[in-house]
């Protein structure tokens, strides 16, 4: 028997009133938090959350009918899972949902939602979103990426701890090269390193910078750190996934609840404590306390903040690689069409050609 809908309620956000439907609404079964709850984390955190989406085009990743056992989430092949992403703005939104448009690689536009105050993320965790996803594009140019992002993907055999070693080499790369990393839990098993940037390089340029940190990885950790695009050439190894700097590929934001049984929560650090933490210490419960203890670590990274890097230093590296070495592109998604340079796109077990 489903249980009845426990009556609405009524929220100041910021000067905007904001209707939380179902309030007591279960969103995570092994813990028994609510959307209540959700809601409440959301506003304790909310200049950190806001830093991280304001004025970016976000995708909404929705659990409508929370996380709980069994639960899956809609893919391309398989659209039957009980949580989907939304990338365009959901219809009957409020007039105060700002939205920017967006192209895909196909070539298709969508209007995304772009939030510009924190009722709006109030708004989006009512319709069942935990994790954002935004761009790393401002909605004032959504060609021109300001954040180099660096995910570092535990594969089989390895975990956080793994990641965590190699992440101390990311920024020492990202250092050496004018740059400035800043870490967070993936708020699973990985991490990820954001360097603000200038906006004044392609997405195509931006992914091309990633590899050539990916291959700097590889030689100053090697069998350590891959960028091998297909899994059965990983090996135990952390994947340094280049393709998360593709256009309409994101990474769950700063402050973004995951949808895992525990609520962890994608947390951002302080470099001393990279070493000293465990995904598992940040969660719905623990993570406000955080953010009233050090604030948004993550700040320098909000649109329109300051002391932003150059790309230059690592598309050099970029260049080297590919005329001294012979390094030239690496595969891209499946669902993107085939771009200039990229090699061929066939799993190698299964590529007659192949030695």
């Amino acid at each position: 028997m489903t249980p009845s809908a426990s009556p609405a309620t009524q929220l100041e956000v910021r000067g905007r009133t904001v209707r939380v439907s179902n309030p007591q609404k279960v969103y995570f079964a092994e813990r028994g938090y609510t959307k209540l709850d959700v809601v409440e984390y959301l506003l304790a955190v909310g200049d950190g959350i806001l830093n991280a989406l304001q004025h970016r085009p976000t995708t909404l990743e929705r659990w409508p009918q929370g996380v709980f056992p069994g639960a899956t989430l809609s893919t391309r092949a398989d659209n039957r899972g009980d949580a989907f992403f939304q990338k365009r703005v959901p219809q009957g939104a409020p007039d105060y949902v700002e939205t920017a448009r967006i192209a895909f690689p196909s070539g298709r536009t969508a209007d995304e939602v772009s939030p510009s105050e924190l009722a709006v993320v109030i708004w989006a965790a009512n319709l069942g979103t935990l994790t954002f996803h935004p761009w790393p594009v401002t909605a004032d140019d959504v060609e021109a990426p300001d954040q180099l992002r660096i995910d570092l993907d535990p594969q089989p055999g390895t975990d956080f701890s793994d990641a965590a070693r190699v992440a101390p080499h990311v920024r020492e790369i990202l250092a050496e090269h004018g740059l400035t990393g800043y870490p967070k839990t993936s708020g699973g098993r990985g991490m990820h390193i954001f360097a603000p940037i200038e906006p004044r390089w392609t997405f195509t340029q931006c992914r091309r910078a990633a590899i050539a940190v990916g291959r700097e990885l590889e030689r100053r950790l090697p069998g350590q750190v891959t960028t091998k695009w297909w899994k059965e050439e990983r090996g135990e190894a952390i994947f340094v996934d280049y393709n998360q700097m593709a256009r309409d590929r994101t990474i769950a934001s700063a402050w973004s609840i995951r949808p895992n049984p525990r609520a962890t929560v994608s947390m951002p650090l302080d470099w001393a404590e990279v070493d000293q933490v465990h995904p598992d210490d940040f969660d719905l419960r623990t993570a406000p306390a955080r953010f009233a203890q050090v604030g948004d670590l993550f700040a320098p990274l909000r649109a329109g903040a300051p002391d932003r890097g150059s790309l230059d230093g690592l598309l050099e590296l970029a260049d080297r690689d590919e005329r001294d070495h012979g390094l030239g592109d690496l595969p891209y998604p499946p669902e993107y069409p085939k771009m200039p340079g990229e090699p061929k796109r066939v799993q190698p077990s299964k590529d007659r050609d192949r030695s």
